[in-house]
């Protein structure tokens, strides 16, 4: 089973995280930000991992610090469930439609922290939550799962859409890179024999 557990505490937030990359997309959120948590469930049930997330936070301040933190800690129960990377497909991609929004993600679990993010929302505020937090969350997770991560928004009028389809499209090029390759059992998915840096 490629699970992991990972729980973080500092002065802004408590956090645990757990996840099993080859579950059904069962979803557990308690976070105390809606909007972020309907956002992590397109994850779960796209890239049919089962995911847990707890985060107490500083939300009486605003939610940078609990999204961010919730980014970092997911992209580490990422790294250690994928241990080794061996025998995975390593590379994902996944363009997904909401009506009129449209995006596409581009992944690969190189060993190799790095994000292009291309999305301009067309409002700032999705109910109360503020649109700038997502790049915060994908710079987290990025930087501590060690992967190298594409986001276009390619069309879009409705803000709401646009997150949707990008996080729709991250769960599904996700899936894609962490599935098993039958004909890659045994090898890694890397001229260079490792993906760990």
């Amino acid at each position: 089973m490629r699970t992991a557990t990972v729980t973080r505490n500092t002065n802004e937030t408590q956090i645990t995280v757990s996840l099993n990359l080859d579950g059904s997309g069962r979803a557990k959120f308690d976070t105390g930000i809606p909007f972020l948590e309907h956002m992590l469930d397109q994850i779960a049930r796209h890239g049919l991992i089962d995911l847990d997330i707890h985060c107490k936070g500083d939300l009486h301040i605003d939610d940078h610090h609990s999204v961010e933190d919730i980014g970092i800690t997911l992209g580490q129960a990422l790294k250690q469930a994928l241990g080794d990377k061996t025998g995975i497909r390593r590379y994902g991609m996944s363009y997904v439609p909401l009506d009129e929004a449209l995006s596409r993600v581009v992944l690969d679990l190189s060993g190799r922290p790095g994000l292009t993010y291309n999305i301009e929302f067309t409002r700032a505020m999705i109910g109360r939550f503020d649109v700038d937090l997502f790049s915060e969350f994908f710079h987290g997770l990025v930087n501590h799962s060690m992967m190298t991560l594409h986001i276009d928004n390619l069309r879009g009028i409705n803000a709401h859409h646009q997150a949707e389809t990008v996080f729709k499209a991250f769960g599904r090029a996700l899936r894609m890179a962490v599935e098993h390759d039958p004909r890659m059992a045994g090898k890694m998915p890397s001229t260079k024999g490792t993906l760990t840096a």
